[in-house]
């Protein structure tokens, strides 16, 4: 069994064929006719997740299946007394998992949350979307009995000491060019299955996620004073193929996997209700330092767009000399999902795309495949608006104006950034620290072993 069909997948009991997931499927990779259970084409899935959050197919008290309600729970990796609602397409869960590692007492727990997780979570405690929560989330991991809780957003600053600079190197050699991002695990997995003739394309950079975990298990194991092998290293995340990532059979830096486990923002909440812990009731508490410490840049990686300004206000800096809280560059739309703009670079002419949505990518990859390609740098996140879209946030239901929900989620990212001292990678003190202490120096040899990878070797084996 593939990956994909372990992670996310579709029950035939349940699915009622109303084919909705198709809508939003951005691969085509869900296949059946209208009124009868679909099924999906794991060889296509790029594990998004996004089938998951438009399903409305769920388990009644009067289907016939409801009768083997515990069987349904466990193939879905929920305990028997789980309360929630059982929708047709749904993800793999790890509480099981997560739980074990917490309570084992040979572990040193490590947990870091991506951006978006801030501007969703308060949602499954009756908030409204975008209302930003760093302080009570910090506060309620520690609470379920993390031993350390770091933040993703420091290592997307670190991904952007590491991205600018491959950016500016490959400016100057002119190999290839032009450079995508590589922070959205279902872009790569796109980009490895349906144009794996274009993969030297992508960054070499592994996602935050990624590289979080591997520090944690070798920066933050030294910090902690202990072996890699005590380390439980836990992802907080929005996404779905951000489990399928952490499964891939390169991502281990020392040995073992350097993310142990991932939870969506649903998974987390259920797991605080069950402990009775509550958002609303809880402290704001700062997450710990270094590996918690984070600037706006990092912060914005969480919506689409993030990732590329972040790269731009260090590029900037770094070329010019001059310090930038924001990069100043303004994007026009060119055709749906698609920004561009131009900006002077180390005294080159910088032609960058920003993709919002996977379904919009295949005419911009196109360009690069027939050799008429217009630009030198491009993200592309998988979901459109970013991580705050991601299949495994708070589920928005039909008759919720979802595109306003991910638009609030978004724009808290962005007031955060503007709130925040430090609005720029590399301006992080945790950051300067660690290539000071620790990595030396953006793409040195250390860097290149824990944070860097290759793509697109042997897609079909990872598990």
């Amino acid at each position: 069994m593939t990956i994909s069909s372990q992670i996310v997948s579709i029950d035939p009991l349940l699915c009622t064929g109303c084919r909705r997931c198709v809508e939003v499927c951005p691969v085509d990779a869900i296949i059946g006719k209208q009124y009868e259970p679909q099924v999906i084409d794991t060889s296509r899935c790029v594990i998004c997740g996004q089938c998951v959050q438009r399903c409305s197919a769920f388990l009644s008290p009067f289907d016939d299946c409801a009768e083997d309600l515990s069987n349904i729970r466990k193939d879905r990796g929920l305990p028997e007394d789980d309360t929630s609602i059982l929708f047709a397409a749904h993800f793999w869960i790890d509480k099981k998992n997560v739980a074990g590692m917490l309570a084992d007492p040979a572990k040193v727990s490590m947990v870091q949350c991506a951006p978006a997780v801030r501007a969703s979570i308060a949602e499954e405690f009756g908030f409204a979307p975008g209302t930003l929560t760093p302080g009570q989330l910090a506060a309620a991991l520690r609470r379920l009995g993390f031993d350390f809780v770091y933040d993703t957003i420091f290592a997307a600053d670190v991904t952007i000491m590491e991205e600018a600079s491959e950016l500016l190197e490959r400016l100057e050699s002119g190999k290839n060019l032009p450079m995508f991002t590589s922070c959205c695990p279902g872009w790569v997995r796109y980009m490895e299955t349906a144009w794996p003739d274009q993969v030297s394309h992508l960054s070499s950079c592994k996602s935050p996620q990624q590289m979080a975990g591997a520090l944690f298990k070798t920066y933050g194991a030294d910090i902690a004073g202990k072996n890699s092998e005590d380390i439980a290293s836990v992802a907080i995340m929005p996404c779905t193929a951000k489990k399928y990532e952490a499964g891939r059979p390169e991502m281990q830096s020392t040995g073992t996997p350097d993310v142990d486990a991932v939870l969506t923002v649903t998974e987390l909440a259920a797991m605080l209700k069950s402990k009775g812990i509550r958002l609303d009731t809880l402290p704001e508490e700062e997450f710990d330092t270094p590996l918690g410490l984070y600037s706006g840049a990092g912060t914005i990686f969480g919506a689409s767009g993030g990732v590329m300004e972040a790269a731009l206000r260090t590029a900037i800096a770094v070329t010019t000399g001059n310090e930038v809280n924001e990069s100043g560059v303004t994007f026009t739309q060119t055709d749906e999902g698609v920004r561009r703009a131009t900006i002077e670079v180390a005294g080159k002419t910088v032609r960058a795309v920003i993709v919002s949505g996977l379904a919009h990518a295949a005419k911009v990859l196109e360009t690069v495949r027939t050799g008429q390609t217009d630009f030198d740098f491009m993200e592309v996140m998988c979901c459109t608006g970013g991580c705050v879209a991601g299949g495994g946030q708070p589920k928005l239901l039909p008759h919720i104006d979802i595109a306003d929900a991910i638009a609030r989620r978004r724009q808290s990212l962005h007031t955060h950034d503007k709130e925040l001292p430090v609005r720029a990678s590399h301006r992080n003190p945790s950051v300067t620290a660690l290539y000071e202490n620790y990595l030396e120096k953006p793409l040195g040899h250390l860097s290149h072993r824990l944070l860097h990878t290759c793509y697109g070797d042997d897609v079909g084996s990872h598990k």
